[in-house]
Parts: structure tokens; C-alpha cells; sequence
């Protein structure tokens, strides 16, 4: 069996719980008169041993990987863990390799390929509609490591048979290869300098002032940027219409997404918070929580209009 280990950083595990709690309940509801499988058991136990339980001290000084083996009627599944402090998994890191895809600026891609949407997020999209729309848990069910790996190598390299890879794969492993495109990129998407402005803005409490802001913020980023985050936010609207087979709704979606789409580069955020004292974790919280209520935003809205005639060519251009 092929040792699955999930391609999420350990502390933006933490991001998803809600779409997971969601996601449970909603599958229990249909699970309750079927006895659970051999896997079910297994993955039950997998995760008691492993996610629930709080690290103790002796396990966040080893820098080591922790390698465990749980077994259920001859079936094993090979686990291997290493605790990695949330300042350095969470850090964006440029690639020193600029002729790749991952850890390169999306501009610098998207001009290389002379396309508007860099050209992995369009074979990632393509692949998730032609087979995974009705996956259960698309997006937040990890893949296998070694596939996003090898996918990831693949892009990076040119290989021209990048697309008979994805076609034998796994589809949750390009869900997170596409994941960890976005999760990697040396800025995010919605940039860092516009960053605090999406965050103060969906905290305003006049719906109309509310909307006029998000939309500026939003035709306010750089062309490359905002055509890519359309062609996604279009993709996971279409996801989200077989909410009740996948099971994954806007809710659910922006909580995968968001994190991913608008944590900051930098080391400490430059958003405002209450006068009051707060600790870094409520910090950390505070700021996931504003980034999935932003993407779920944009997930509600009905339409997102464009300023003027230029951009609303570009936008809806179907050479992508």
C-alpha cells in the first residue's frame, strides 16, 4: 500500500477543521447504516493515534522523522511525521530556479508561456472537472505524496508528458498539486500589498460599502493575478454544483482555499487588530478566519463586473 502522507503544512491542518467537521457530518448521516469498512476502521485509528492527540515537548524538539506502522487485518499503513515550528512551515519561499513553475512569480510563468493562466492551474482544472467533480471531498482529501511529488518535478521540469501523468493519477493528487502551486508561490495571489486592504474590507459591517471595496480591491490586482483568480473562482462555483455528491460546499471550499490564496510572505502581518493584548495563536486564528470569510466572499457574489472595456475583454477571453 502506497504510504499516503498529506502534502498540508501540520499548522494549516488547523485552517480546515471546520470544512472537515462539515464534511463528517454530512457523510454520517449516510454512513450510519452501513458497517464501517476495514479502511474506515483503520483511517479511524490512524487518526486518533496521530491527529488528536497534542504533541508533547519531547516530540516538538525532535527535528527527526517519526516513523509509524499501524495495521488492521493485514492491511498496514506506513506513516511518517516530523514537527515543523509554524514561522517555517507557513513561510513563503521563493525557488532558486526561476525556469520552474513552483515558487515562481506567477508573471514570470505566466510571460514564459505567454498565456494569461499559468498552464499548470489550467491542466489541474481540466483534469479535476473531466473526473473529479463527483469525488467525495475533492480538494480536502489529501493525495499521495509521492504522486504530487512527482507531478510537482514534472511541471517544474517542462515534461511534455505532464498530461498522460495526470490521466493514471489519483485525482485527489492533482487537487493537491494544484493546492500546492498556489500555496507555494513567492506572493500570493491576492499579493501581499493588497493583503491587509481584503482584510479590513470584508470586515465592514455596510453591505454596500462592503461590496464597492472588495470589488475595487479585487480589479486592483496586477492583470495576471486577477485573471488567474477568476478562472479558479469559476472552477470551484462549478465544483460547488455538486455539492451534494462531493460533498464540498463554498463554505467548505473556502476554507481550503483561502489560507492558501492570501496568507502573507512575510513573517508577521501587517493587518490591525484590537487594542486588547491577544496571543499569537488567537493572532494566527483571527487571520485564517479573515481569509476564508474573503474567498467565501467572492464564492457568494453573483457577479463581478468589470471597470471598462479593456479588461472586461481580457477577462472574458476564452484564450487562456
Amino acid at each position: 500500500m502506497p504510504e499516503r502522507m498529506s502534502e498540508s503544512n501540520p499548522n494549516e491542518e488547523e485552517s480546515v477543521d471546520q470544512a472537515s467537521n462539515s464534511l463528517e457530518g454530512e457523510e454520517g448521516d449516510t454512513a450510519s447504516s452501513k458497517p464501517p469498512t476495514t479502511g474506515a476502521r483503520l483511517w479511524d485509528r490512524v487518526r486518533s493515534s496521530l491527529l488528536r492527540p497534542k504533541l508533547d515537548p519531547q516530540t516538538l524538539q525532535n527535528k527527526d522523522w517519526q516513523r509509524t506502522v499501524i495495521a488492521m487485518n493485514g492491511i498496514e499503513v506506513k506513516l511518517s511525521m516530523k514537527f515543523a515550528s509554524r514561522e517555517f512551515s507557513l513561510k513563503r519561499m521563493p525557488s532558486r530556479k526561476q525556469s520552474g513553475v513552483f515558487g515562481v512569480k506567477i508573471n514570470v510563468v505566466t510571460k514564459r508561456e505567454r498565456s494569461k493562466v499559468p498552464l499548470i492551474v489550467r491542466q489541474c482544472v481540466e483534469e479535476i472537472e473531466r473526473r473529479g467533480m463527483d469525488e467525495v471531498g475533492i480538494y480536502r482529501v489529501s493525495g499521495v505524496a509521492t504522486d504530487i511529488q512527482a507531478l510537482k518535478a514534472a511541471f517544474d521540469s517542462n515534461n511534455r508528458d505532464v498530461s498522460v501523468m495526470m490521466r493514471e493519477m489519483d485525482v485527489n493528487a492533482i487537487a493537491g498539486t494544484l493546492k500546492l502551486y498556489f500555496r507555494e508561490l513567492p506572493e500570493p495571489l491576492f499579493t501581499d500589498e493588497l493583503y491587509p486592504n481584503f482584510a479590513g474590507g470584508i470586515a465592514l459591517s455596510d453591505s454596500v460599502a462592503k461590496e464597492s471595496c472588495m470589488l475595487n480591491l479585487l480589479l486592483s490586482l496586477p492583470e495576471t493575478n486577477l485573471v488567474t483568480f477568476l478562472f479558479l473562482l469559476d472552477h470551484l462555483k462549478r465544483v460547488t454544483e455538486n455539492e451534494i455528491i462531493n460533498k464540498m460546499s463554498l463554505h467548505n471550499l473556502a476554507t481550503v482555499f483561502g489560507p492558501t490564496l492570501l496568507r502573507p510572505s512575510e513573517k508577521d502581518s501587517k493587518i490591525s487588530h484590537s487594542s486588547q493584548p491577544i496571543s499569537m495563536n488567537d493572532s494566527w486564528s483571527l487571520e485564517v478566519m479573515a481569509q476564508v470569510q474573503v474567498l467565501l466572499y467572492f464564492l457568494q457574489l453573483e457577479g463581478i463586473p468589470a471597470p471598462d472595456s479593456k479588461r472586461q475583454s481580457l477577462l472574458f477571453s476564452t484564450e487562456v
